[in-house]
Formats: structure tokens, sequence, C-alpha cells
């Protein structure tokens, strides 16, 4: 089977495997975890923040930080489309009992609207701009305090998971940075696959990383590692999260055997996302020339393609049927399918895929 439908499917290589068997381990929920505490020492480094914390996953990072950074009742504003509001079963009203602003940006370029409209030089899919959050920051405030609820939480995604791995361009991202904090906001950054960005961009992950109060890395998607995920921020941020993650079960013990893999995928799988990048705009190209199928976000910036096979007579769930019969695995999502490039597939087997896409097809 050659998996496509997301990166989370690699699998840590017999490198990574020795270095998780060889991995010095302590207690971690004392600090006493060597392996930890070392990879929590690089990523604050690499993210340019004070501390960091070392999670299971990057869904708990996002749960986490909604609740550090807010109270119950206090609105977060995202893209509609953003992970933390339509990946995380809720989890951010269910446990900080707060309201979601579901930001549509003006070049209506999202997952699940008509990716046609607006000129194609705004066209930047999961992302906004200061005067798109300023309206919707001014809808929230039509009505005078006490009757609005506090807006306290600006959310972003880099790259953007259903913006088809889009990447945040830095002066945006600082201008909605800087009307968020004259707002009132904190920013946070769901930065799952915010090296996916760094390698694409050319810009260190401690640039992007200025203009926000908190951000996170994953490690089991691109850098494939079997699990973990780093979030950073202020001392003080860091404290507060400390007790959330013992609060939701987060906390662990010998845990130096899943830093370990994290480390080794820093020292060994960053620089190799631009080989992912590249096979992802092999595919596209591929796609783009099939019939009955279009590109959704055109070429893709980082590793995620998303196609459309509404000319071809097939649904997508059906075509991702067919193409699974016959040996590769794409996700179906909102009439649309997923193609997400990693580690674990070649460029050969990029090629074998379009093969089996086209045959599908017919």
């Amino acid at each position: 089977m050659i998996a496509l439908s997301s990166d989370t499917e690699t699998r840590p290589s017999a490198a990574m495997r020795a270095a998780i068997a060889a991995a010095p381990v302590g207690d971690e929920q004392r600090g006493e975890d060597p392996s930890v505490n070392l990879l929590l020492e690089r990523v604050a480094e690499l993210l340019g923040m004070e501390a960091a914390l070392f999670l299971p996953t990057g869904t708990m990072c996002n749960l986490i930080s909604v609740k550090v950074h807010t109270q119950a009742g206090d609105v977060i504003v995202a893209e509609r489309d953003a992970h933390v509001l339509r990946a995380e079963s809720g989890g951010a009203g269910l446990v900080s009992g707060v309201i979601t602003e579901a930001l549509v940006a003006s070049d209506h370029a999202s997952a699940f609207a008509d990716v046609d409209a607006g000129p194609a030089s705004a066209r930047i899919p999961g992302t906004f701009t200061a005067e798109d959050l300023r309206a919707a920051l001014d809808r929230l405030t039509m009505m005078p305090a006490p009757y609005a609820p506090p807006a306290s939480l600006l959310c972003v995604e880099q790259t953007h998971n259903f913006g088809g791995g889009s990447i945040w361009p830095l002066e945006r991202l600082a201008a909605v940075s800087d009307l968020a904090r004259t707002r009132g906001l904190r920013v946070h950054m769901d930065g799952a696959r915010l090296l996916n960005a760094v390698v694409a961009s050319g810009v260190p992950a401690a640039q992007w990383c200025s203009h926000v109060d908190s951000a996170w890395i994953d490690f089991t998607k691109g850098l494939g590692a079997p699990l973990g995920a780093v979030l950073a921020g202020s001392r003080a941020f860091i404290a507060q999260a400390l007790r959330y993650k013992f609060a939701f079960g987060g906390a662990m013990r010998q845990a130096g055997i899943a830093a370990a893999g994290c480390l080794y995928a820093l020292d060994h799988h960053v620089e190799r996302l631009a080989e992912d990048h590249a096979n992802a705009s092999r595919l596209a190209t591929g796609i783009a020339a099939l019939s009955g199928v279009r590109l959704v976000y055109g070429m893709p910036q980082t590793n995620i393609v998303f196609f459309e096979p509404d000319r071809s007579g097939l649904s997508a769930a059906e075509l991702a049927r067919r193409c699974g019969e016959r040996g590769l695995r794409m996700s179906a999502i909102g009439g649309r399918l997923r193609a997400v490039a990693h580690l674990d597939v070649s460029r050969a087997q990029v090629d074998e895929a379009l093969a089996i896409i086209a045959d599908a097809l017919r």
C-alpha cells in the first residue's frame, strides 16, 4: 500500500529505532529524564522561546494553549478551516468553555469554499489579512461591554493543513499579530508543520515564532517520529501549561524513549522535508495532466496536495475507494482528495500513485 493519506503514517527507521533503544531515561514527571530535557532545550532554542514542554500529541498542545491563554466565556479567533476548530472534537470549547469566531478570509480561499473566487495573488488558503482580522474583531465588539464576550486569543496554523499545506507569508503574519496584540489578544501558532514552512521558505523557525506568544511543533508528521510534540512559550506560560499537562493526563514517566525519536528527527529529518515538497509537486503536476480532475489550490507550497474529481463523474469517496483497491490510500475530505508526501513515500511510488489514479479514473 502506498500511503498518501497523511504524513502521520510514517514509521520509525532502523536508525531511529536504534536511537530510541539507546536513549538515557529518567522520570519525566519529575523533570529527570535527560533525553526529554535535551529535547526541550533544543526546541526552545529552535523556536526562540524561553521554555518548552514535551506532550504526547499536537492536539494536546492546542488544548493546553487555549486553556492557558483564555478564561471560560472568552472568544478565540481562527480561520474557519483551522485544525483547532475542524479536527479536534470541539476540545477547546469542551475543556476551556470558549466561544469560537470562525474567520472567513476576504479571498474565500478555503478548503470548503469556491477556490476560483478572488484574485490569484491574494489566494493563500488558510491565511487572512490584518483587515480580515480587524473586521472580525469589529463584529465581536459591535456591542459595548459587558454585552460583548471578550476576544482573548488568535490562533494561526503554519502550514495550514486544510489549505493544502499553504505557508503564512511572514509579513502577513507580522501584520495580523501586531493588530491582535494591539486589540489585547494573545497569539498562538499551531506549528504542526512549521518546519515544512521553514524548509520551503528559508525563514528560520524563531523568526516565525517572534510574532506569537506560544507555538509547537509535531514530530509525528513529516519528521517521522512515532509520537510526541513540543509546546514552547514564555517561562510563565510553560509553568501554567505544566499544570494542565498533569490535569489532562499528559505527564509521562520514562518518556526519553519517545524524546530520542524526536531528537533523531531533528538531526536527520528536517532538511530532507524538501524531498517531500518535490514529490508533492511531482504528484500535483501529474494530477493536473489527468482528465476529469483538477487541483484545488494549484501547485503545492509544501507537501500536501488537494484535488477534485468533480469532472470525472466520480465522487471523491468513490475515487478513493477505487485507488485503495489498487494499492493507493488517500483521504476523501469534503468532496476532495488529499494526498500527502512524506519520508516513507519515494519518487518512484509517486509515479506509481499517478498510474493508479489514472487507472481508477478509467
